[in-house]
């Protein structure tokens, strides 16, 4: 074999091996999942948040109540009048707050937004868990759009279908859930009352391996019922709203 022949052959053979471990790495990526952004244009979003299945009007407030591991649990969320300035984008201000067996455990403010196709953006939490005498013991899980790395994600698609994955929160080895939509109850009753065409989610992260939540969540109304289906004994419904 001539010099030129075996150099034609190498070349030929170093494209194939190239062409193969790129369509491997390909492979190996998931690009069904919607990322994050690497930036933010604040003229995309809206200055309310009414998505059907995750509505915010300030002013209201959402009872739960469920168990954690036997202990009786419930959660306040009130939809606050505050709006906090991220990325340029105006947020709405979420107070969330978890009690057990009577006793505040944690005290959350999260901040959304509403992009003009009406997906709602994730774009971080304050999170506090406090001790039995009303002390903060762990800031854990906090973490801010802009800051450290961190970016917003989708908490609602504007028209969620089955089998779409989106990312909820993202700052590596902090905030990292996920979810993907399951599909649709053509029913669906909790304690406040019954729904039809409930949207049904899976959401998990990788930093609780082993943990997973079906989510449900309800026209004109958001967040109805969390059951968490591996990894532990928690569940949550819908009991009250009040409007200001």
């Amino acid at each position: 074999m001539n010099i030129k022949l075996r150099k034609r052959l190498l070349s030929l053979l170093t494209s194939a091996l190239a062409m193969v471990f790129s369509i491997v790495s390909i492979a190996a990526v998931d690009f069904s999942a919607i990322q994050p952004p690497s930036q933010i244009d604040p003229n995309n979003f809206v200055s309310v948040v009414d998505n059907p299945y995750f509505p915010l009007e300030p002013g209201t407030t959402l009872i739960y109540r469920g168990e954690s591991e036997g202990v009786p649990t419930r959660n306040e969320t009130y939809v606050t009048y505050d709006t906090k300035v991220i990325l340029g984008v105006t947020t709405i201000v979420v107070h969330d707050q978890a009690f057990e067996e009577g006793v505040l455990v944690e005290d959350n403010f999260d901040w959304f937004a509403q992009d003009v196709d009406g997906n709602v953006w994730y774009f971080g939490e304050d999170t506090k868990e406090l001790d039995e005498n009303g002390n903060v013991i762990s800031t854990e899980g906090s973490w801010e759009a802009g800051v450290d790395g961190a970016e917003p994600g989708i908490i609602m698609l504007a028209d969620p279908k089955k089998g779409d994955r989106y990312q909820q929160e993202f700052l590596p080895d902090v905030a990292e859930d996920m979810a993907q939509v399951i599909g649709f109850e053509d029913s669906f009753c909790v304690r406040y009352g019954c729904f039809e065409d409930v949207l049904v989610t899976r959401e998990w992260s990788p930093l609780d391996k082993g943990v997973v939540e079906y989510k449900y969540y309800a026209e004109g109304v958001g967040f109805i019922s969390a059951v968490m289906v591996k990894g532990g004994d928690e569940q949550t419904e819908l009991v009250r709203v009040r409007h200001q």
